[in-house]
């Protein structure tokens, strides 16, 4: 049955992320009572501005690695997105390996904490990266990969992929054996407007933005990926949350099979930089072949992407090209590609603005 989001109380954790942040909009002009929680290891508070000025979300500030975060966050919500994780680009997935397996501490945390806390539903923000490596080397294959095909047998891509798949398998049995309804969205390669400059996409504009010539590219040109426009991604995690139940895995991507050389060639011809493309196929390039089937989600949800791949990348150089600054990217890019922001170390409450519900309505926190 359709949520009637007006009368829901939601958590967003990671909401002040790329992702994150797309899908509080989408909440809140649902009519839904929001908190998010984020520690701004990747996440900026301008995403959240408009919403906390309008009174219209609750901030809690905090490392949900710490039990007694997750449990307060949790408190009094009917539904959990949870978005939360170290994640990143390519360049940071594989060159930090021991960080995102904190990912695996992270989700128990959180999913015991809405079970002890008897939420509703959980959605689960997974990822294209549960899919096996070794099925995904040839370029030249028309592969989509369907749900089925994340295993047995496992072989996920690094620690990440590998963390994500088992937040998924942590939540069927929470559906199996204590009724936790929950449903878990693989992502598959995400982009668009406050998107971070580690994912391919928003690297290859920031090249164009500062000028770079020769202009680089990861690998050898040959990856295929499915970019997949993150109001697409939104649409379909909410859809997601309303129809489905039983902790069941779905794919969301786009079919579009475009390789990164096009991809590169395109973001040239877009925002008019005339530069040599300089391959680089000792960078970490990941799998050569990553695609989706979106069947499923086409039948459980009524879902499909509805931005073709060209379009939202003209949305998203706009966006990049009016609000950041060419100085400021040239000086940081090389560090963006494979890094991110040091998290928070203190944990607060900020209550929404005036006219909003108050913060201790919700969470039972101080408001500070």
């Amino acid at each position: 049955m359709v949520i009637d989001w007006t009368k829901t109380r939601v958590l967003v954790t990671g909401g002040a992320s790329f992702i994150g942040s797309t899908l509080v909009d989408a909440l809140v002009a649902k009519g839904a009572r929001v908190r998010v929680v984020d520690n701004f290891s990747s996440g900026k508070r301008e995403h959240l501005a408009r919403a906390l000025e309008e009174g219209s979300i609750e901030l809690v500030e905090g490392d949900l690695l710490d039990g007694d975060t997750a449990r307060e966050a949790v408190r009094g919500i009917d539904v959990v997105f949870h978005l939360a994780a170290d994640h990143g680009g390519r360049g940071y997935v594989e060159l930090h390996q021991a960080a995102c397996a904190s990912n695996l501490a992270l989700d128990g945390l959180v999913f015991r904490a809405c079970a002890q806390g008897k939420v509703s539903k959980v959605v689960f923000a997974s990822s294209g990266c549960v899919y096996p490596n070794p099925i995904q080397t040839n370029p030249e294959q028309m592969l989509y990969l369907k749900e089925g095909q994340a295993g047995p047998p496992y072989a996920a891509d690094n620690l990440y992929g590998w963390a994500k798949l088992m937040g998924e398998m942590t939540l069927q049995a929470y559906y199996r054996e204590m009724g936790m309804k929950s449903v878990s969205c693989r992502y598959f390669t995400v982009y668009g407007p406050r998107g971070h400059e580690n994912h391919a996409v928003i690297a290859m504009i920031a090249r164009a933005f500062i000028g770079q010539n020769p202009f680089v590219v990861w690998g050898n040109g040959e990856q295929v990926r499915n970019w997949t426009y993150v109001d697409d991604i939104v649409a379909g995690t909410i859809r997601a949350a309303e129809l489905v139940e039983n902790g069941m895995a779905i794919n969301l991507g786009t079919m579009e099979r475009i390789r990164m050389l096009e991809t590169a060639q395109a973001v040239l011809r877009m925002t008019g930089h005339k530069a040599e493309i300089e391959l680089r196929p000792e960078l970490p390039t990941g799998p050569m072949n990553r695609v989706a089937d979106n069947a499923l989600a086409k039948r459980v949800l009524s879902w499909e992407p509805e931005v073709p791949f060209m379009e939202g990348l003209a949305r998203t150089i706009d966006w990049y090209f009016s609000s950041k600054d060419k100085a400021e990217v040239a000086a940081t890019l090389d560090r963006l590609l494979t890094e991110r922001q040091a998290p928070a170390k203190r944990v607060a409450v900020q209550a929404a603005a005036a006219g909003a519900s108050p913060a201790g309505e919700l969470t039972g926190l101080p408001v500070k």
